[in-house]
C-alpha cells in the first residue's frame, strides 16, 4: 500500500541483514526495468528513506485550440509516437455561456495534430470532413464517437492491416448515447471507419476518455471506462478481438479512492509495460466555500454557475495510480499536477487534464538526455478557445527513494535476476551518494559485493553501471535468489535493471 507520505521510516538496520526471513518464493525480475512507482520489491526501509511522488514542470504552449472548429471545450487529448512521427487527437468543442444558459456553439468533432519533436505542433489541412462550407481543416471525424474519441496504434502482432490503428468512442445515439461505445479501425491513422454497426461495449457511463490498448504482457486488449460508484469512477474489462469484450468490473484502489477520478488516462509504461501507469483527473466541488470566491476570475465563474452551479465551482487537477494486474492499483492521494500559482485562466473544471499516452522528447537542456512529455489543458470553458501546455519529466522520474544528506536505506525483497551487470537510473547532490549491496537470501552479503566493496556512486545519470572493487561483472549471482541493499545519501533512485 501506498502512504502518504511513502513507507514508514526507523527500522533498525541489522533487520536488514542477518536476520531478514528468507521469502517463500523470490521475485523474477528477469532483466527487465524495475520502478518504484509501487513497494512491490520493497522489503524494508529504515532512516530517512522513502518514495517521493515527483511532479512534471511545465513547459511552453503546445497547442491554442482557437479554429472555428475548436474552443473552450476542446479535451480528452490523445498523444503518441508513431515512428518518426508524433500524433495528437482531440475532440473540437465550444460552449457559450450567458446568464442561466449554456449553449453549443457548433458540433462536436474530432481533430487532429502532427508533430516532428513533440514540441512544435501543426495542424494539417485533411479535406475530409465539411465544417461550414470547407473542408480546409483538421477535423478527421464527426457524428458518432465524437464526444470522446481514443485512438492508439496496436501492437498486436496479428493485427489486420486495415486496423493497424483503432480506437474507442462514444455513441451518439440520442436515447443511449451515455451507453455504448463502439470500435473504430484505420489503416494510417486519418481515415476511420467503424468496426461493428453494433457497440462492443455497454456496461458503463462512458462521459469520459475511454481508452483501449494491446497489453504485450497477457496478450489481449483491456479498456479503462468511465462508470460512476459514490461519484465518477473507473472500470476496466478486456477483449481478443477489440469486438466482444468481458464485463467492465471496478477497479480497486489502496489506500482507498480519495476523490472522484474524471478521466483515467491508464498506459502500460513503455520502457517497463509489464507496470500500469496512470494519470486521472481529479474531480472535486467544493461549492461556494470562501476560497472558491478567492480564485481566479470570480465574475465569469459566477456567470458560468448560473447555468450550472457545478461549471462555475467544480475544480480538476492531475493525480497519479499505478498497478501490476491492471485491476489493483496503489494511488497517491496528493496530487501529480496541481492548478499552480494563475491568475486566470486555471483553477475552472476543465483545467489540467492530462493527455493519453507519454512520449520523449527532446530536453529543454542543451545537451540533456530525452525527456518525457505530456499535455495539459489549461483555459478550460473561458470566452475563447482553450490551450495545451507541455509538461516534461524526467524518464522514469514518476518517484523516487529518496533520502537526505543523513542518509537512509532500503533492502528489497528476494529477487532472482538474469543479467551481468546492474543499471541504475538516479540522481545525487554533489555531497551525495549511493552504494549497493547484493546480499543472499537470507540478508549476508555476497563476497565481493558487500557494501563495503562498492564506492561511494554520485552524479546524475539515466543509466549508470554500478561497480563494485572488483569491477561490475554480476552474473556469478544471476540465476540465484538475491537481496538488493540500497543505501542513499542526499539522492534519488529512480528505476533499476540488471542488463543481459
Amino acid at each position: 500500500m501506498i502512504g502518504v507520505h511513502g513507507a514508514t521510516a526507523g527500522l533498525a538496520v541489522m533487520l536488514m541483514t542477518a536476520s531478514a526471513a528468507p521469502a517463500a518464493e523470490p521475485i523474477d525480475i528477469g532483466s527487465r526495468l524495475e520502478l518504484f512507482v509501487d513497494d512491490y520489491l520493497i522489503e524494508r526501509m529504515s532512516g530517512g528513506a522513502r518514495r517521493v511522488l515527483h511532479h512534471p514542470v511545465p513547459r511552453e504552449i503546445a497547442l491554442v485550440r482557437d479554429e472555428p472548429w475548436e474552443g473552450n471545450a476542446c479535451g480528452y487529448t490523445t498523444v503518441f509516437r508513431d515512428e518518426r512521427l508524433y500524433r495528437m487527437y482531440y475532440r473540437g468543442a465550444h460552449v457559450v455561456y450567458s446568464e442561466g444558459k449554456a449553449a453549443a456553439r457548433h458540433r462536436e468533432v474530432v481533430c487532429y495534430a502532427e508533430s516532428n519533436d513533440g514540441i512544435h505542433w501543426a495542424r494539417p489541412e485533411l479535406g475530409l470532413v465539411e465544417f461550414d462550407g470547407s473542408k480546409n481543416n483538421n477535423i478527421i471525424l464527426d457524428g458518432t464517437g465524437s464526444h470522446n474519441f481514443a485512438p492508439f496504434k496496436d501492437a498486436n502482432p496479428n493485427c489486420k492491416p486495415e486496423a493497424q490503428y483503432k480506437a474507442l468512442g462514444r455513441g451518439e445515439k440520442e436515447k443511449d448515447q451515455h451507453k455504448l461505445l463502439c470500435a473504430f479501425q484505420s489503416p494510417d491513422g486519418i481515415h476511420w471507419s467503424l468496426m461493428s454497426t453494433e457497440p462492443v461495449i455497454t456496461e458503463g457511463a462512458f462521459d469520459s476518455q475511454n481508452v483501449a490498448f494491446w497489453d504485450s504482457v497477457r496478450g489481449e486488449y483491456r479498456a479503462y471506462v468511465r462508470d460512476f460508484r459514490d461519484g465518477r469512477d473507473i472500470r476496466t474489462c478486456t477483449s481478443k478481438d477489440f469486438l466482444h469484450w468481458t464485463e467492465p468490473v471496478f477497479l480497486n484502489y489502496s489506500p482507498g479512492r480519495v476523490s472522484q477520478l474524471y478521466t483515467n488516462q491508464v498506459i502500460p509504461y513503455y520502457r517497463a509495460p509489464h507496470i500500469f501507469l496512470g494519470f486521472p483527473t481529479r474531480y472535486i466541488d467544493h461549492g461556494w466555500a470562501e476560497s472558491t470566491k478567492a480564485l481566479p476570475q470570480l465574475e465569469y465563474r459566477r456567470l458560468l454557475s448560473s447555468s450550472s452551479q457545478r461549471t462555475g465551482t467544480a475544480l480538476t487537477d492531475g493525480m497519479f495510480i499505478t498497478s501490476r494486474d491492471g485491476l489493483n492499483f496503489s494511488i497517491w492521494p496528493e496530487s501529480f499536477i496541481r492548478p499552480g500559482l494563475r491568475t486566470k485562466d486555471n483553477w475552472f473544471y476543465g483545467d489540467n487534464y492530462q493527455n493519453w499516452g507519454l512520449v520523449e522528447t527532446k530536453s529543454h537542456i542543451h545537451g540533456g538526455p530525452d525527456e518525457i512529455s505530456i499535455y495539459v489543458s489549461e483555459a478550460a470553458r473561458q470566452e475563447h478557445g482553450n490551450r495545451l501546455r507541455r509538461f516534461t519529466l524526467r524518464v522514469d522520474g514518476f518517484v523516487s527513494v529518496q533520502a537526505p544528506l543523513s542518509g537512509g536505506e532500503f533492502v528489497t525483497k528476494p529477487l532472482v535476476f538474469s543479467g551481468s551487470t546492474l543499471g541504475m537510473n538516479f540522481a545525487t547532490s554533489a555531497a551525495g551518494s549511493i552504494r549497493v549491496e547484493i546480499q543472499d537470501e537470507s540478508g549476508n552479503p555476497v563476497p565481493g559485493f558487500a557494501l563495503d566493496n562498492c564506492p561511494d556512486i554520485f552524479g546524475d545519470a539515466l543509466d549508470r553501471t554500478v561497480a563494485w572493487d572488483g569491477g561490475t561483472d554480476v552474473s556469478s549471482v544471476s540465476g540465484q535468489p538475491i537481496r538488493l541493499r540500497f543505501v542513499v545519501r542526499d539522492a534519488d533512485l529512480y528505476s533499476f535493471r540488471f542488463v543481459p
